[in-house]
């Protein structure tokens, strides 16, 4: 049993519940998450099943989607609905100042991570740190907000919005900034994620739902690896090649097919998919060297 599951994660359980909920399961070991979800957040958790715990790697890197509320007026210490109330303020905002404010977090930006958050310090992680008091400083880090729209907006006070990402962005703190962007405060009262690359909410599996499930129907809603990670280019391998490839040997490969040197690349040959590699440049020639192979 190898390939990825598209779970809709209930709000309450991590990303480690999740992993221990599909080992019990499909009674397997292999499993792995693909990065985490807050706990108070909901939506889609691409879980891997056996060989496909060795993608999980790609799979972090890859664009993040959400649903989000922002709530004005107020700051928590961790940035949303579960925190205790920090500061507040009655500063009334207009719906101009609201869109604008968003549109100003588009693109690359900087983001301080916060506290309470599951990053590491020496070996400790900072929401570990922020419940017995402390606060340490945290270098800021760039993000790239590549796409953030407002989809309803409650008087100016509570503003739902879409927001695509890369990997690292916390939308915690982008309520926050915002909040302080507008000289108030504010807080994200409410996640969903609707996207993981491919993933989407739509095709998202509930646990309820799982649990009804045989498993040999089971297997079926399982994305194989390749699919899952159809966001790596594609290349064919000749089939004279194939002992060759599946014994990571190094070939020469057709300059053609290649797009970058610092990619990696979905391998296939006789019509199976063989594994991730990258191409190396050797004299003039360049060269198929697998990272890994799944056969």
């Amino acid at each position: 049993m190898d390939g990825v599951i598209n779970f809709f994660k209930p709000s309450g359980m991590t990303s480690h519940d999740a992993v221990y909920f599909f080992r019990k399961l499909l009674n397997t070991k292999k499993v792995g998450h693909t990065g985490t979800l807050d706990p108070n957040a909901t939506g889609v958790l691409p879980i891997c099943i056996g060989k496909a715990t060795r993608i999980s790697e790609y799979l972090l890197e890859v664009d993040k989607e959400y649903i989000g509320e922002l709530t004005l007026g107020f700051a928590t210490d961790t940035q949303d609905e579960e925190g205790k109330i920090l500061n507040s303020s009655i500063k009334s905002v207009s719906e101009d100042e609201i869109t604008n404010s968003f549109n100003k977090f588009k693109g690359i930006i900087y983001q301080v991570p916060p506290m309470y958050s599951a990053l590491k310090v020496n070996g400790k992680k900072l929401y570990e740190l922020a419940r017995e008091g402390k606060e340490i400083e945290r270098e800021p880090r760039k993000v790239n907000i590549k796409d953030i729209r407002i989809l309803d907006n409650y008087d100016n006070k509570k503003i739902i919005f879409y927001t695509k990402c890369s990997r690292g962005t916390y939308i915690r703190t982008l309520c926050d900034d915002i909040g302080k962007d507008l000289g108030t405060y504010g807080y994200m009262s409410f996640l969903i994620r609707v996207g993981v690359g491919s993933f989407k909410i739509e095709s998202a599996y509930s646990m309820e739902y799982l649990k009804t499930l045989p498993k040999r129907e089971l297997i079926d809603i399982i994305t194989p690896i390749d699919k899952a990670v159809e966001h790596l280019n594609k290349i064919e391998v000749p089939g004279e090649m194939y002992k060759k490839i599946v014994n990571g040997v190094q070939i020469r490969i057709n300059q053609k097919q290649v797009i970058s040197l610092d990619k990696l690349y979905r391998i296939y040959c006789l019509n199976q998919f063989i594994g991730i590699g990258t191409i190396i440049e050797k004299g003039n020639n360049l060269y198929l060297k697998m990272s890994k192979v799944f056969i």
